[in-house]
């Protein structure tokens, strides 16, 4: 027989050798001879290495090989100097009587699992083998949209991430608080308040990395007004009312005098919106202007609403009534009673 037929002939005994350790044996576990006393076997350590990687395979030779070969799984990929696997990740590094070496560059979840070096000596054929496992940094794959809800609203986030090993998950209000909501893939938040609203951090994280995402929740709530204050302001000069209302979204405003909308541009008033802020001006305060005002703020959930006096600076002002001129009205009635009381004599 020549070289090369004995050559493939050892090698279709090696391939069925190895094959069989392969499949009688988990992935990762020593691998031991099964009664073959023809045969010597190693177990290397397992080799761990991060996706995107390069890991060395290394197989001690010697003075008395022949042939030699790395395996993996179902196919050969260097039988000596010559190449068999197809994948260009795989090239040889070393090949001598000392060792014989490989390299699979970018290394990814399909590379993992156990690697054979099948030697044929002049006595007996021994294989060395070893279990490759591949880590994965976490990357998060499927997170909750931002969402829009009412308040009292139950919520659930999602944060799922692939990895290995698995990752785990925490889940972190950002702002306003910062407070640590969850360590589990979901959050639920039953009953959510405005004070709840903000931005929410999902952290998946392994051994290897940390991956982080966000998402905003926005709590929609009716409008709530600061109570007014009534304001007073001399004939002729400039007055201001304003009226401020917290809310999501924000309020449209409307303001009344008692029971009449104003209008902007409204008898010399001028009305500016911005934001949670309402402005009521009077240009050029008249007699007329005096009296009571009302603004309310209104959106989608409901409404709230605050009183104001415009009053003349000098003029008593009842704190509980928020009427003009009350104390001089009981004042003059006071008189009268008095007076009423002397005509009689």
């Amino acid at each position: 027989m020549g070289v090369c037929g004995y050559f493939v002939v050892s090698w279709k005994c090696l391939v069925v050798l190895s094959f069989r350790l392969l499949f009688l044996v988990p992935p990762g576990l020593p691998v031991h001879s099964q009664g073959d006393s023809q045969t010597d076997n190693k177990v290397m350590d397992n080799i761990t290495v991060r996706q995107g990687e390069t890991v060395f395979l290394r197989c001690p030779q010697g003075d008395i090989v022949t042939h030699t070969a790395w395996l993996n799984r179902s196919s050969i990929l260097y039988a000596g100097e010559d190449k068999w696997s197809v994948d260009p990740r795989v090239s040889l590094v070393t090949l001598n009587q000392e060792e014989f070496t490989i390299k699979i560059e970018d290394v990814d979840m399909t590379d993992e699992g156990p690697y054979i070096c099948a030697v044929q000596t002049s006595r007996r054929p021994r294989t060395t083998s070893v279990h490759i496992l591949i880590q994965v940094p976490p990357t998060i794959i499927n997170l909750s949209k931002g969402i829009v809800v009412n308040e009292g609203s139950n919520v659930t986030l999602m944060c799922q991430a692939s990895g290995k090993p698995e990752p785990s998950f925490t889940w972190k209000l950002l702002s306003p608080s910062g407070d640590l909501a969850s360590e589990d893939e979901y959050l639920d938040i039953p009953s959510i308040s405005r004070q709840r609203a903000g931005t929410y951090e999902c952290t998946a994280v392994n051994d290897i990395a940390t991956d982080v995402q966000t998402v905003e929740i926005t709590v929609n709530y009716a409008p709530s007004v600061s109570e007014g204050r009534d304001v007073g302001v001399t004939l002729g000069q400039r007055g201001l009312l304003e009226c401020e209302a917290d809310a999501v979204p924000e309020a449209d405003f409307e303001w009344y005098r008692d029971d009449r909308r104003i209008f902007n541009g409204f008898d010399g008033m001028e009305i500016e919106d911005a934001g949670q802020l309402s402005k009521l001006t009077f240009f050029n305060v008249s007699e007329a202007d005096y009296g009571n005002y009302t603004c309310i703020a209104i959106n989608k959930l409901g409404s709230s609403n605050t009183s104001f006096v415009l009053y003349e600076p000098g003029a008593v002002q009842d704190g509980n009534s928020g009427s003009m001129g009350t104390h001089v009205h009981t004042y003059t009635c006071l008189l009268l009673a008095i007076l009423q009381f002397l005509l009689r004599f």
